[in-house]
């Protein structure tokens, strides 16, 4: 078994990380997942922005703890939960770097949604 590799962000890969002064809600099925004024903005290369949700703004009672895992060279390990509400779409729709490498640190505590996987990631700009 080799180590996993760990990168830091820089011009090649940047990262960045900041307050989203906007409303962020999240639902599948119906449901509100997610309700946040506190949401994070992680850019991150060429990929699309990823809102980054407060555990304690998600309604954890429609999520389920998978046995999935990923690992990012830049983030870290992440786990994931599925939103049974939402069905098989839904399956492993929500991850999270509980322990984040420290480049991303402030997303500790936070969850991220797939967009394709449920019904919508809803951005309202700050009246």
């Amino acid at each position: 078994m080799t180590d996993k590799p760990v990168l830091v962000p820089g011009p090649d890969h940047p990262i960045t990380v900041e307050p989203n002064p906007g409303h962020v809600v999240v639902t599948v099925a119906g449901r509100v997942v997610a309700d946040t004024r506190r949401a994070l903005t992680l850019r991150e290369a060429n990929y699309p922005a990823v809102q980054y949700i407060p555990l304690t703004d998600v309604d954890r009672s429609l999520l389920e703890r998978t046995s999935t895992t990923s690992y990012c060279p830049y983030k870290g390990e992440a786990s994931y939960y599925s939103v049974p509400a939402g069905g098989e779409r839904s399956a492993d729709s929500v991850w999270a770097y509980e322990t984040p490498y420290p480049a991303v640190a402030e997303i500790s505590g936070h969850v991220a949604f797939y967009p394709d996987r449920v019904d919508g990631i809803a951005e309202q700009s700050p009246q």
